[in-house]
């Protein structure tokens, strides 16, 4: 077994956590019900099981390679996209007027995780061209709508994000790369843009490169920031491919993980300037790429959902199968397999909840932001909105450190087979480490919950939700079993925890900002951990429920201790944090830069 997709999981949080039935009856959505749900994940799971997931290895082992110019991608992922294609997987979320399916993200988010699942080195062209996709929609013409967005859902042309340049990182005020007004309306682009993901490659016609640049005379920093179309060959009026753009690939990098996935180097204008379109109106670039990024640190987050379900899973099927030293409670007379240990169970129900935790907190947002998008109502429209974005850095920031606990613990489970690389585990291990690091660093995502979606509106957000958790404590105080009441105690103590920092977050912001920031990462660990316990409490009451009434015994029984485990093994860290947050800012800046 290479991959077995979580299916029962996920429609369990799409149907009971997320409420699909309610994503179903907003405009547009109405065949989008458990019965397409479920359907669509069934293939879904198929798909990715037989034709993905067996390249993840061999994707490692025989990775994408630079020569001339030229992208050669890993043997059996050119079929392999053909394959994503044809089956319309690339226009699942998008307009159904561009020839995608127009499903909500509550299941085209499932539909993500087990591509990420299968395969994160594959998955990553499919993420960025999403990326390009909604920033047309957003700010492109309706000609240039037209022009590449049916290419791109189709698979024929793929996508990308050219944001980086060597001395611009994640300051793009730094960006010099530079666009050269022509008299028929174009422009001329010259410049280098680095760590461009399937910025080169042979799976596809054509690459419609997506590029922040600075026209001529543009105001400095941000403010003269403009996006640009550059395809790799120019389009003809009928939609057919012209000449080779002046835009090459000079390298691919070397890297820890995600080795399959070329990161390129990308020189535009060597030979006179590369044709390059505006999208939208100069000087907003940075406006629509954050469309883009937005998207994307979404879809990162999911990343981390996807290998650590993809890292449990093989912990699991080693440790059933790897046997050593007898039970500690003498329950075998001999050596066993390594699940009976009590600390292998500790380190395998680590994986497991906060994989489920995260996950249930991914499908929960993906229903809110299909709410803000689609719901006739202004008033809950802006509700939903709010509570989206500001889930969105912990999905993307939590998940993924999330990622990294997990998968470092399927090398741990491993033993001293999880050192060796034939295994398997520890390529999951190095291929999650790029999660916390691309579209935005988990600090970077920590400055927008602290500055943006904290003290902006002084906790008002936030303090909402807290308010939301509240009401599941109190469903839970009105249970009589163990695991309620585990639950209640802790989901109330981080909650309680989460409001002291907020109160902390918002009056620090200004009066000591270096105070906020010095806690900015631990508060987005913190939040993270609390919204996905949150869930898992919730998870709890309905599997309660559904053992009452004599429903999928094994399924729900499972859910119950889970949701138990993350709330005394996980959410119970959230006091801790508070402390260090609240009371430990000082220690975090006292020592002079001389003395490091």
């Amino acid at each position: 077994m290479t991959y077995q997709a979580p299916v029962k999981d996920m429609l369990f949080d799409m149907q009971e956590l997320a409420g699909l039935e309610q994503v179903a009856q907003l405009p547009g959505f109405e065949e989008a019900g458990i019965e397409t749900a479920q359907a669509v994940l069934d293939e879904c799971a198929k798909f990715n099981e037989g034709v993905v997931a067996p390249l993840n290895f061999e994707g490692d082992r025989n990775p994408s390679y630079w020569k001339d110019g030229q992208v050669f991608t890993t043997p059996g992922f050119k079929d392999a996209f053909r394959q994503f294609s044809e089956g319309g997987w690339q226009g699942l979320q998008h307009p159904g007027d561009f020839g995608g399916q127009g499903l909500p993200k509550t299941i085209g988010a499932a539909c993500v995780e087990m591509l990420n699942s299968a395969n994160l080195s594959f998955a990553l062209c499919p993420l960025l061209t999403d990326g390009a996709i909604e920033a047309l929609l957003t700010a492109g013409t309706p000609e240039q709508q037209q022009t590449y967005i049916p290419k791109m859902i189709s698979g024929e042309w793929t996508g990308t994000m050219n944001l980086t340049e060597p001395q611009a990182g994640s300051d793009l005020a730094l960006v010099r790369t530079r666009a050269e007004p022509q008299g028929d309306g174009s422009y001329r682009i010259f410049g280098t843009k680095i760590f461009i993901t399937y910025g080169e490659h042979d799976m596809a016609g054509n690459i419609v490169h997506l590029v922040l640049a600075r026209v001529t005379g543009a105001p400095e920093g941000v403010k003269g920031i403009s996006l640009f179309i550059v395809p790799k060959f120019m389009v003809k009026a009928d939609g057919s491919l012209g000449e080779r753009n002046d835009v090459q690939c000079v390298s691919i990098e070397h890297k820890l993980g995600i080795k399959a996935s070329p990161t390129a180097v990308l020189q535009f204008g060597d030979k006179g300037g590369a044709v390059g379109y505006l999208v939208g109106q100069e000087n907003r670039g940075l406006e629509y790429m954050f469309i883009m990024m937005n998207a994307a640190r979404y879809a990162v987050g999911v990343q981390g959902i996807a290998v650590a379900e993809r890292a449990y899973q093989k912990a699991v099927q080693y440790a059933k199968d790897r046997v050593q030293s007898r039970p500690v409670d003498g329950s075998l007379p001999g050596s066993a397999p390594i699940i009976h240990h009590p600390d292998v169970k500790r380190m395998l129900m680590t994986m497991r909840a906060l994989t489920e935790g995260c996950r249930a907190m991914a499908i929960t947002a993906a229903a809110a932001y299909d709410a803000a998008h689609a719901h006739p109502d202004a008033e809950v429209r802006k509700q939903n909105q709010a509570f989206y974005e500001f889930i969105v850095p912990l999905v993307k920031g939590y998940s993924t450190e999330m990622s990294l606990e997990v998968t470092s613990l399927g090398v741990q489970v491993h033993g001293g087979m999880g050192f060796i690389e034939e295994t398997g585990a520890a390529q999951y291990y190095r291929d999650a480490k790029i999660l916390t690091i691309y579209e935005g660093t988990t600090a970077i995502q920590a400055n927008d919950l602290v500055g943006r979606k904290t003290a902006r509106d002084g906790g008002a957000t936030a303090r909402a939700i807290a308010r939301q958790i509240a009401a599941t404590e109190a469903q839970l105080a009105e249970r009589g079993s163990e695991a309620a009441r585990a639950a209640h105690k802790r989901l109330k103590a981080a909650r309680e925890a989460f409001e002291q920092v907020v109160d902390f977050i918002a009056g620090q912001a200004k009066a000591d900002p270096n105070a906020a920031f010095a806690g900015s990462v631990p508060y987005l660990l913190l939040a993270g951990n609390l919204m996905a316990g949150w869930q898992m409490a919730r998870a709890l009451l309905v599997a309660e429920d559904k053992l009452a009434a004599g429903e999928d015994r094994a399924f729900m029984q499972a859910k119950v201790i889970t949701a138990r485990f993350y709330a005394e093994h996980i959410l119970s860290r959230v006091p801790g944090q508070r402390d260090a947050i609240v009371d430990g800012a000082q220690s975090v800046t006292a020592l002079a830069l001389e003395a490091f």
